[in-house]
């Protein structure tokens, strides 16, 4: 067997094959995927985008390859083995909105908090506060089928993320939503996403979606497309990279400061510029190393004036008794 992937890598796929009813579907797809990363799968439809989300989450058993969630080789797993995987640490939302249509809005959020043995009161409220985030409080006690479609997708956002899993798949989660509530929608996941550390990897052909995600690949004909290589730099690009790379770090270092004195570093660094500007004072300033006649010392001590110069003595006749 091989070696378990890197401790910072919470999915990590290498040679990955996978085909339906003797069509490829994934030609070879190796990826690795960061905890608390973003990443967006993209490419056009049919390039494998849904397959390699399934054999990630455990949906699919793979034809070829290894699949890995931390030091778990999810290729290994049985049947029972994945679904409890599923369910205990992965969330998902698809593009088509599947409730239970028995329950109300709230309890379908509700139903993976109480699967994983939340008290009912716990797992309602949390429901609620994710029926909030994503605007549709007002169906909270709804079936779904008295419910567009697009509501029942928030829905299937809101129950995916209730549980706070380590993963999220989404696989062209907008597909039903308009563009407003498609905009939302992206927002609360890339909101949960980071305020939760959730790893998020999401299949879409969206360029939209695409936009919010820290990292995307590109699947095309079930193979990841390589990036293409960078155009020469025009002239005069080093200087201006130089100048934003300078820009850069003055932005850093003003966070720095920003963020010293916000966590209540202010006395630390008086005293520290305090201690400075003693130094500076008691060093003599830079300027000639001889003068002609008497120089009064500069700066004056704080409350005196310059001494002025020593009077000449009186000149003593010629011939005269010294």
């Amino acid at each position: 067997m091989s070696a378990a992937p890197p401790d910072n890598d919470v999915l990590w796929a290498r040679g990955i094959v996978k085909s339906h009813h003797g069509t490829p579907a994934l030609r070879g797809v190796s990826l690795a995927v960061r905890e608390g990363e973003m990443l967006a799968v993209t490419g056009p439809r049919g390039s494998g985008k849904s397959t390699l989300l399934g054999c990630l989450s455990a949906q699919l058993p793979v034809d070829e390859g290894e699949v890995w969630f931390h030091s778990a080789p999810v290729h290994t797993l049985g049947r029972a083995g994945r679904e409890r995987l599923r369910r205990e640490r992965f969330g998902w939302v698809g593009p088509e909105p599947h409730l239970v249509p028995e329950l109300t809005a709230r309890e379908n959020v509700a139903l993976p908090l109480l699967l994983a043995g939340a008290g009912h009161r716990a797992a309602h409220r949390a429901a609620g506060e994710w029926l909030d985030r994503l605007d549709v409080t007002g169906c909270a006690k709804l079936r779904p089928a008295d419910l567009p479609q697009d509501i029942r997708q928030r829905i299937a956002v809101a129950r995916a993320l209730a549980p706070e899993p380590p993963v999220v798949f989404a696989d062209d989660p907008t597909a039903p939503l308009h563009r407003d509530a498609r905009e939302q929608v992206l927002r609360i996941l890339a909101s949960a996403a980071r305020s939760h550390h959730l790893t998020l990897v999401i299949a879409t052909h969206d360029p939209e979606l695409a936009r919010y995600a820290d990292r995307t690949v590109r699947l095309v004909d079930g193979r990841i497309e390589a990036a293409p290589p960078l155009p020469p730099s025009p002239p005069g690009a080093e200087r201006a990279d130089v100048y934003y790379l300078a820009l850069a770090r003055g932005y850093r270092a003003l966070d720095l400061a920003r963020w010293l004195l916000t966590a209540g570093a202010a006395a630390v660094v008086a005293a520290f510029l305090l201690r400075a500007l003693g130094r500076a004072l008691a060093e003599p300033a830079a300027g000639p190393t001889a003068c002609s006649g008497a120089c009064p010392r500069w700066p004056p001590s704080p409350g005196s004036r310059p001494s002025p110069p020593a009077p000449s003595p009186p000149s003593t006749p010629s011939g005269s008794p010294a």
